[in-house]
């Protein structure tokens, strides 16, 4: 295999398996498994791959990619070889995105729809210890349910039911047809939205599709201008004729049109010949971790702190999966991997598993509200050491965290941990941080400090911190 051109290797390019990206810390590869599904015995090979190709790193971005990092010029060829032959990923050699589509990791038929299009894993019981040492093995699985259930998250929701489309297979459909449109960018995203309890709300799309009915859809361009209402059946056809036309009114002005929200709203309206519509009415925001009943299965949802995890330990969670039963794991945007078709006892002992491993297993947890790109030295673009202090203030603002502040801490104004606003956004210049409030990296900074200063500004009864509960990105006591 030819090594990747230097325009290939580019700072700024979006990654995948065959094009990486040049970091601090050696290559950056993307990988994009078929559907975001993998068993565990997939993700216990793709762990031994990082650690052998890469430095043993690996990371789960905000939109539910997987990414190995530290990978050399050396290594690449033979870790591309392996992924492609043991089909590890799903990979085009074009220059429109990899994946195109989102789609809740707990998304299945629920009991409004009827008859699924997509298979739904059943229950597999495996109450067996393993007999392995560490955090994941046998001696956490053995008497795990009643003290996970009492002490840590509580009982289940049914989060993964009221689905009223089948999104899994709604999605396969686009990401199919989208590969016939040429000129789309990379970064490109098409939001699927079952309409149950897992919303995809909080996520930013170019183009979304949420179920409203059963079998019955609404589309929203630029989460904007909202338009149908249309069949389930039809949307997979009138999302390519979008597609298309936005692909061909980029063409025109490729450097001034990047991606949809460019457009103007009769630019948008222009892209469909559905009708206008309201926006659906607003969900309750969707837990992020730890354990949820999906009809007669379960399924433990696992975060990885700030999207990050040795490959050691994802080695040691999957294969408690597979001595469990676990069928499937599927990639979450919420940072993490949900381990679908257990049974709630396994379910349970997974997670307890997984949270004497340090990994995130409860939705209050507050990691989960802060958003950090690797940072310094690992990223060769970053100005401060993002992922560091990300951990320092998730441990200082906790409180404010649960609560419901989020926080994005940018090592470069790229942004690549989230593109969009966040009540608290810090944005790595010259070692310290531009603050700010309400907006995304490019905004306007209230102020730029060192992260010693930031520390002790955002406490309560400083300046930082009454700006905040000022603009409303606070809630709680005053004091």
């Amino acid at each position: 295999m030819n090594a990747p051109s230097p325009d290939t290797l580019r700072r700024g390019w979006c990654p995948s398996t065959l094009k990486p990206m040049e970091t601090g810390d050696g290559w950056l590869v993307r990988l994009h498994p078929p559907g975001a599904r993998l068993t565990p015995a997939q993700l216990q090979r793709i762990a031994a791959l990082a650690a052998r190709h890469g430095n043993g790193l690996i990371e789960i971005s905000a939109r539910g990619n997987m990414q190995l990092r530290g990978v050399t010029a050396g290594s690449h060829p033979a870790l591309v070889a392996t992924l492609l032959a043991e089909r590890l990923v799903d990979e085009h050699d074009g220059d429109g995105p990899q994946r195109l589509t989102l789609v809740s990791p707990l998304a299945q038929l629920g009991c409004h729809s009827g008859a699924s299009r997509s298979e739904e894993p059943g229950i597999h019981e495996h109450d067996e210890a393993s007999g392995r040492a560490g955090p994941l093995g046998a001696s956490c699985i053995q008497d795990s349910v009643h003290g996970f259930r009492a002490q840590a998250c509580g009982l289940p929701r049914n989060d993964g039911l009221g689905d009223r489309i089948d999104a899994l297979a709604l999605a396969a459909e686009i990401e199919a047809r989208a590969r016939e449109v040429s000129g789309l960018p990379a970064k490109f995203a098409v939001v699927v939205d079952g309409g149950g309890e897992s919303s995809l709300e909080a996520f930013a799309g170019d183009l979304r599709i949420v179920a409203t009915a059963p079998g019955r859809v609404v589309m929203a361009l630029a989460d904007r201008l909202w338009f149908g209402p249309l069949a389930e059946s039809e949307a997979g056809a009138v999302v390519a004729q979008v597609l298309a036309r936005f692909a061909a009114k980029r063409a025109q002005t490729p450097d001034a049109i990047r991606r949809m929200g460019d457009l103007a709203a009769d630019e948008l309206a222009a892209l469909t010949d559905l009708p206008a519509t309201e926006a659906p009415a607003a969900r309750p925001a969707s837990r992020r971790a730890g354990l949820f009943a999906l009809g007669e299965s379960h399924a433990a949802l696992v975060g990885l702190p700030f999207g990050r995890a040795a490959a050691a330990t994802l080695d040691r969670l999957a294969q408690a999966s597979e001595m469990l039963g676990c069928p499937e794991i599927r990639l979450s945007p919420w940072r993490g991997l949900a381990f679908r078709g257990l049974s709630e006892a396994n379910a349970i002992a997974l997670l307890d598993g997984a949270a004497a491993d340090g990994l995130i297993t409860c939705d209050d947890d507050p990691r989960l509200s802060v958003q950090a790109c690797a940072g310094a030295p690992a990223c060769s673009r970053a100005e401060a050491p993002a992922m560091a202090d990300a951990a320092r203030l998730a441990q200082v603002l906790a409180p404010d965290l649960a609560a419901g502040l989020s926080l994005h801490v940018s090592g470069c104004v790229k942004s690549c941990a989230r593109p969009g606003a966040s009540d608290l956004t810090l944005v790595g210049e010259s070692g310290r941080y531009r603050i700010v409030i309400g907006g995304g990296a490019r905004d306007s900074a209230v102020a730029t400090l060192d992260l010693s200063a930031l520390l002790t500004r955002l406490q309560p009864g400083q300046d930082l911190h009454a700006r905040l509960r000022a603009a409303g990105r606070l809630s709680g006591p005053t004091k």
